[in-house]
């Protein structure tokens, strides 16, 4: 014991400061891997519950969902941190689509593009998953939303505009806000007047976009 004791007396100051310095960084590391642990979980079970909402919303069920099934904020923030991931999941896509076509503009105009997306969940003529709402069209090269086929990188770039988006899907997927379409199933922004949109009924402006829907509720 006491040569052990004069052998750290005898050690050099530099000899402590290191070890403390790789003690830091081991329980750094820890933690670092501990929070992209519990992240991960977070991903997955909001990714869960939001193919349960998908299914909810396609089969056209209006009964409240409980809580312990409702996306919570963390949960909803913890899905594509990046913006980088495959689009493969409702909270992904949805959320992509929000940022693509309305970053930039008000929280009710983000809402109403997922007012849109979500409308057409299960509707008779669209899929009946996000994902799928999202993509479709992508075969024959004229997507129902063209950021998804526009030849450009679909990564999304600005971290607080992606988070706001997210957190707009979460409530969709959620019901946690009115549909203030009123059931529109199609949308053009109001500097463009495509030729469809006289074949619709008009429900809404919001912002800058006009909302439509077929007049026999048939989606042509």
């Amino acid at each position: 014991m006491r040569l052990i004791q004069l052998n750290l007396l005898k050690a050099k100051p530099g000899y402590f400061l290191f070890n403390r310095l790789a003690l830091s960084l081991a329980l750094l590391l820890m933690c670092e891997i501990t929070t992209a642990a519990d992240s991960a979980s977070l991903a997955e079970t909001a990714k869960n519950k939001a193919e349960v909402l998908e299914e909810k919303a396609a089969s056209q069920t209006i009964s409240k969902t409980p809580p312990a099934q409702l996306i919570t904020k963390p949960q909803a923030q913890a899905v594509d941190p990046a913006g980088d991931e495959p689009l493969e999941d409702g909270i992904t896509c949805l959320a992509r689509t929000i940022y693509w076509e309305a970053r930039g503009t008000e929280t009710a105009a983000m809402e109403v593009i997922a007012n849109v997306v979500m409308n057409r969940v299960g509707h008779e003529g669209f899929p009946n998953t996000i994902c799928d709402v999202v993509k479709q069209g992508h075969e024959q090269g004229a997507c129902q939303f063209s950021w998804w086929c526009d030849g450009r990188p679909d990564d999304a770039k600005e971290d607080d505009s992606y988070a706001i988006a997210k957190e707009i899907a979460r409530k969709a997927l959620n019901r946690q806000f009115q549909d203030r379409t009123h059931g529109a199933l199609y949308f053009h922004d109001q500097t463009v007047t495509p030729d469809w949109s006289k074949k619709y009924l008009k429900t809404a402006e919001v912002d800058q976009f006009i909302f439509y829907k077929p007049a026999d509720g048939n989606a042509k």
